[in-house]
């Protein structure tokens, strides 16, 4: 099947998602980065099935992501924050570590459509993505989405705008095909 295909193919879906902001310091007023991306969501026809700010804090964060993958409500989670190279910047592991097939595109393309915004600090992200359980354990479940994503607002409406959000049903579709 075609490219072209395989996206009409997956017009109908609808994304139910997580969103997770990771900060020490935000707050449901402050959280920019968060609107920003449950706004976007809501835009392109997506539902927000859950919402949550947390610490920087990788066992909460565990904790978190296992109840997420659970969860028959959510397809996709998305994690802000927690991604660059500070000390309090820990959540990466924890994401990485439940997935089960990495999409390392996500990143790499993340990395260069950055690099276009604001140099060689590009570099200093470890943003993530891929397919949290499903695939691995021998296709049960199809797994669901899981993205990391910076911190920033600019970050967050680089990456939902050129790279989640144009592929977000396609990829979807693909996962619901294994079940």
């Amino acid at each position: 099947m075609a490219y072209e295909q395989h996206i009409h193919a997956a017009e109908a879906i609808v994304a139910r998602c997580a969103v997770i902001t990771l900060s020490d310091t935000r707050d449901d007023v402050t959280d920019t980065s968060g609107r920003s991306i449950r706004t976007l969501l809501e835009q392109n026809g997506h539902a927000v099935a859950r919402y949550a700010i947390l610490p920087d804090d990788p066992a909460r964060l565990g904790a978190l992501l296992d109840g997420l993958l659970a969860e028959v409500g959510v397809d996709v989670i998305l994690t802000n924050g927690g991604t660059g190279i500070g000390r309090r910047d820990n959540s990466i592991a924890v994401v990485e570590s439940r997935l089960t097939l990495p999409l390392p595109g996500f990143g790499e393309l993340f990395r260069m459509l950055s690099w276009e915004q604001i140099g060689a600090g590009a570099m200093l992200s470890r943003a993530a993505g891929g397919v949290a359980g499903g695939v691995a354990d021998g296709g049960t479940t199809g797994g669901k989405l899981l993205f990391a994503m910076p911190g920033s607002t600019k970050a967050v409406e680089l990456a939902m705008e050129k790279l989640i959000l144009p592929e977000l049903k396609h990829l979807l579709h693909e996962l619901r095909k294994s079940r």
